[in-house]
């Protein structure tokens, strides 16, 4: 069975289409598979803010996905979240490994969002998800994701500082050139996963995003990806930053190319 969650509240964004972007997936997932979507949140407009006030401005959505990601998994279902930006996972990631602690998170990003407040340049919420979720930082939604069981996939935006902190904590990092779906599957060793895909890790132009990273991967390259790991072994599914440009001919082609991306993780999936 499968759950579809739709944040729709601010989570830091400094770019005005990813609660759109967010909305679109959640539609298209619909129509593909009839499943009904869970929205969370109200929208509200971007912000240029510091992580300081955008965290406590999202308290109530973040605390509505945990709740929701956490029912989800209860109910035995597969969870997928469409969400505006990459702090949902502040979130919903402790929410899942409580559940599953013997999961491996990948983390499908061209960052690794691995700062804390103490390295963080940009002062950007979604810069410190990750982190937040596995305990470096204190954001009040928990933490208990194990570092060593994270495989950041198609990284190649990381701050000096930040790349350290990955280091040091036994983050496993793939670069975009050894991003095979051979290798990452190699990388979670036959376990169950719960996958993170953040769109700017793909190679500009193929779905817009707020951040423009040169030498991504390709879109078959997530296809390769997630056909490597069997479909019931993805328990949740998350898709961040699709930034929704407003011109109907390109977000619409944006929207196809997720929804082919992805197709594998439902290969075996039951709505709800």
């Amino acid at each position: 069975m499968m759950e579809l969650i739709v944040s729709q509240g601010r989570i830091g964004d400094r770019g005005a289409g990813m609660i759109e972007g967010a909305a679109r997936t959640a539609r298209a997932l619909h129509e593909r598979y009839g499943v009904e979507p869970r929205y969370v949140g109200t929208p509200a407009g971007p912000r240029d803010d510091d992580w300081t006030v955008s965290l406590a401005a999202a308290e109530e959505t973040l605390s509505g996905l945990a709740a929701a990601v956490s029912a989800s998994v209860a109910a035995g279902r597969r969870t997928v979240l469409a969400a505006n930006t990459c702090s949902a996972s502040l979130a919903t990631l402790p929410a899942a490994v409580r559940a599953f602690p013997d999961c491996v998170v990948l983390w499908i990003d061209a960052h690794g969002d691995f700062n804390t407040p103490d390295t963080t340049e940009s002062g950007y919420l979604g810069g410190m998800a990750l982190a937040g979720a596995c305990g470096l930082w204190e954001s009040g939604h928990g933490a208990g994701v194990e570092p060593g069981r994270v495989v950041l996939v198609g990284a190649r935006d990381l701050d000096p500082p930040e790349r350290e902190l990955l280091d040091k904590a036994g983050v496993r990092i793939l670069a975009p050139a050894e991003a095979t779906g051979k290798r990452v599957a190699a990388a979670a060793g036959g376990a169950r996963v719960w996958a993170h895909i953040d769109w700017d890790v793909l190679e500009p132009g193929t779905v817009p995003a707020d951040y423009h990273v040169p030498e991504g991967l390709p879109p078959h390259r997530i296809r390769e990806i997630l056909e490597a790991i069997p479909a019931g072994d993805v328990l949740g599914l998350e898709l961040a930053e699709f930034a929704a440009t407003g011109d109907e001919s390109v977000d619409a082609r944006a929207t196809e190319s997720i929804m082919d991306m992805i197709a594998p993780v439902f290969a075996t999936a039951a709505v709800r």
